[in-house]
């Protein structure tokens, strides 16, 4: 039986919110801010170490498997030293700076709340990047490399420098440099290595251009994205930051932020906007858990779980918060199911989603949530199937599904292409080989059923 994991957070944040400060400088800069350019089965970790917020800091970290009273700031608890597994010191570190990057975006994303469409800008292939994006890659890099030591960590991720340097964006720079340094600022609240002076442009494009990995079917690398889902992040509704670990080819373990997932499940339902216009009107219980979390994973547990974001519980003033966790839905028929599917029709086909969803027996609306939210919500119960059929020639990159389909399959759930056959992550930055498109379940009933409507409807389709 898996005990409660508790969340400890002994007054760990300072009162002169220096982080906010930084955050909020950045945004002071206006527009210029947000303008773009370019193994054997091993127990889940449920307590990577306690930490002493008065003492020194770890870096390298050095976990210590604790009592099984012992709680650390991240909610895990252990029974044994060796339940923590062969990536537990990695986990850790993850769910620590994915933690960190959700504070982050929130800064970046309330300034962005009220701000006009034309002061976000695109990058080359049309989508919106800002701040938040290349804040978060140069935090985790930077985190990365401090702890397992940068001749150790590869990283695949989706920003690059080049918009960056040039001479035209030395406001929007500063921008990005101001908030990585409000964010590792606060690192030692999380159990990490604060840098000992604030960084400069030169060390966060370091950090930032780190990032090259181009992935493969051997050796080991981090899949990062920023911020998935930047278009529901700039429209001020749903976006995830995602990691995931890979070693030779095969997803060891993963992180999800969702900085906005509400803790109702109906509330997925609404904009985001509106559910911060109703919070406003009817405030949630005081203390209680309402939106905004972590899920984690690592290969084999058989365990995923959800734990509340740090910041957020901090601010209301708790000291022990429980981290939960999370199994799929045992729902099996068609007809009381949820499904998901991308917002944006721009590289998905919701005709075709729906008109499978019409033959197996799909009743309800399509819940259509921007980014990772997706694979959060079916790991977590809340949703049982999400399906994905893209357009010609758009190819499904590693970082949009790492994290979400190791999640899913450790909460119990399936993931696969639409032949039925698992992702594979071997083949550099792309999914390639997919068969046709992507398909997550709750459970293996749901999935057959799907993959059987598909194969007797593609031919029919004209995709």
């Amino acid at each position: 039986m898996v005990a409660a994991a508790t969340l400890a957070l002994p007054a760990i944040f300072s009162t002169h919110r220096r982080g906010n400060f930084y955050l909020a400088k950045a945004l002071e800069l206006g527009g210029r801010a947000f303008i773009g350019g370019s193994s054997s089965p091993i127990s889940a970790p449920r307590n990577l170490g306690s930490f002493d917020v008065n003492s020194s800091l770890i870096s390298p970290p050095a976990f210590i498997p604790s009592s099984p009273t012992a709680s650390s700031p991240f909610g895990f608890h252990c029974l044994d030293p060796m339940e923590t597994g062969k990536y537990a010191e990695e986990l850790g570190v993850a769910v620590r700076v994915v933690q960190m990057a959700c504070t982050l975006c929130q800064g970046v994303q309330e300034g962005l709340v009220w701000r006009k469409r034309e002061q976000v800008k695109s990058k080359d292939d049309d989508s919106p990047v800002t701040v938040a994006d290349w804040g978060v890659q140069a935090t985790v890099s930077w985190v990365l490399s401090q702890c397992f030591g940068s001749e150790n960590v590869s990283i695949v991720a989706e920003e690059d420098t080049q918009a960056l340097s040039r001479k035209d964006a030395s406001g929007l720079l500063e921008s990005v440099v101001k908030a990585v340094n409000g964010c590792l600022v606060e690192a030692h609240q999380y159990g990490l290595k604060a840098p000992q002076k604030p960084l400069g442009s030169t060390d966060v494009l370091e950090a930032i251009g780190r990032c090259t990995s181009n992935g493969g079917p051997k050796g080991r690398f981090w899949v990062l994205d920023p911020v998935d889902g930047t278009l529901g992040f700039v429209r001020g509704d749903q976006y995830a930051i995602a990691l995931a670990l890979i070693e030779d080819g095969e997803v060891v373990l993963g992180v999800l932020g969702c900085p906005n997932y509400p803790m109702k499940k109906r509330w997925l339902n609404f904009h985001q906007r509106y559910y911060r216009l109703m919070s406003k009107l009817s405030p949630p219980v005081a203390g209680s858990w309402h939106k905004g979390c972590v899920m984690y994973a690592m290969k084999g547990s058989r365990e995923a779980w959800m734990q509340p974001l740090v910041e957020d519980h901090s601010k209301l003033g708790l000291n022990n918060v429980s981290a939960r966790p999370i199994k799929v839905s045992s729902v099996d028929d068609p007809a009381f199911a949820t499904f998901c599917e991308p917002v944006e029709k721009s590289n998905s086909r919701h005709s075709f989603t729906a008109g499978l969803a019409q033959s197996v027996g799909l009743r309800k609306q399509p819940l259509r949530v921007y980014s990772m939210v997706k694979y959060a919500a079916i790991a977590c119960g809340d949703a049982e199937i999400f399906m994905k059929f893209a357009k010609a020639g758009y190819k499904e990159k590693i970082w949009d599904h790492a994290a979400g389909v190791i999640i899913i399959h450790e909460a119990g759930g399936v993931v696969t292409d639409a032949g039925g056959k698992p992702l594979d992550f071997t083949r550099g930055i792309y999914l390639e080989g997919l068969d046709r498109g992507i398909i997550a379940c709750s459970g293996s009933l749901l999935h057959d059923k799907i993959i059987r409507a598909v194969d007797a409807s593609w031919d029919s389709s004209s995709l």
